[in-house]
């Protein structure tokens, strides 16, 4: 569960990335907490240590290599039972030596994709979701049914051009158009490792099945107690403020906060800022995309607030 990082224990948490883009998994050992999951090698930060230092020695600890220390990925705020932890998850793409079990664990290089979230310690599924999902989220402009054809080659366009989510958010629509639109961009979408959400509409994301996913809209949060869809279906959840996120939590793999800034389509909303949207990303353990007067020009803004993106409309497209 989420934990305040007051007092925490500060874990660093390294995810190394191979030249074929797979991360290095370690198993807890017999007779540890969690004995028998698996989670990103690291450990405790020691008194005096930047981040950056205390992952460095942790893996040369652990694994007996030499790492760089690459961007953040994500903080993830967690409690086990009574004790309160920090997890600090770094990016490692470059290190001296061959990684080894030194601590007696077992080891595996996995495609990030195809990790089975289940098998992993649970503060340990947010880091993988992090790196799972993409910097950017595009979401479709508020059109009439009649514009269906336009958007279809728009979507389509975006998938090929290397969006890897897409909100297909047509509130005009019949719900049935979308999920026709969805089926028939889907094949493409999962041909490129792209996924298309659809907005609110949880049957319909369960009807298509793997690469559809669903973004719970504020008011649904409190319908749910457990994630709608299969783990291989991502559910994000639009949040506005701390309660928000604290509900997303046990339901979705990602959320969105809004909004951030001004906003046309919001223009009495009054914006959160970047100050005040960073406490909220910090306080969370899932990943957050920053909404509302957002385009691809403030991703690094964003990611300095410790988000894991940028969402937006009329700066997607």
């Amino acid at each position: 569960m989420p934990a305040s990082t007051a007092g925490a224990m500060h874990v660093m948490a390294g995810v190394m990335l191979d030249f074929q883009g797979r991360v290095l998994l370690a198993q807890r050992p017999p007779g540890k907490h969690l004995a028998g999951l698996w989670e990103f090698p690291g450990g405790k930060l020691e008194v005096g240590e930047t981040p950056a230092e205390g992952l460095v020695r942790e893996l040369h600890e652990e694994l007996g290599i030499e790492a760089t220390v690459a961007e953040p990925l994500i903080r993830v705020p967690w409690r086990y039972g009574e004790r309160s932890l920090l997890l600090d998850a770094r990016i490692v793409r470059a290190w001296q030596g061959e990684p080894a079990s030194l601590d007696g664990q077992a080891l595996q290089w996995a495609e990030p994709a195809s990790v089975d979230l289940s098998l992993l310690a649970p503060a340990d599924r947010h880091i993988l979701r992090a790196l799972q999902l993409p910097s950017r989220y595009a979401i479709t402009a508020d059109v009439p049914p009649s514009a269906i054809e336009a958007w279809r080659q728009r979507v389509r366009h975006a998938i090929a051009a290397g969006e890897r989510m897409i909100l297909l958010r047509f509130p005009q629509w019949p719900p049935q158009q979308v999920r026709a639109l969805a089926a028939d961009l889907l094949p493409e979408a999962r041909a490129r490792g792209a996924h298309l959400v659809l907005s609110g509409d949880v049957d319909g994301a369960l009807a298509l099945g793997e690469g559809a996913g669903v973004q719970l809209k504020a008011a649904q949060l409190a319908q749910w107690r457990e994630r709608p869809l299969p783990l291989m279906q991502w559910v994000g959840a639009s949040c506005h403020h701390a309660a928000d996120l604290q509900r997303a939590l046990d339901v979705a793999d990602f959320a969105t906060v809004s909004p951030v800034a001004m906003t046309a389509t919001h223009p009495a909303a009054l914006p959160l800022g970047w100050t005040a949207f960073g406490h909220l990303v910090n306080a969370s353990a899932l990943p957050v995309y920053a909404l509302g007067g957002m385009s691809p020009a403030q991703l690094d803004m964003a990611r300095q607030a410790g988000a894991q993106g940028v969402a937006g409309i009329r700066g997607f497209w």
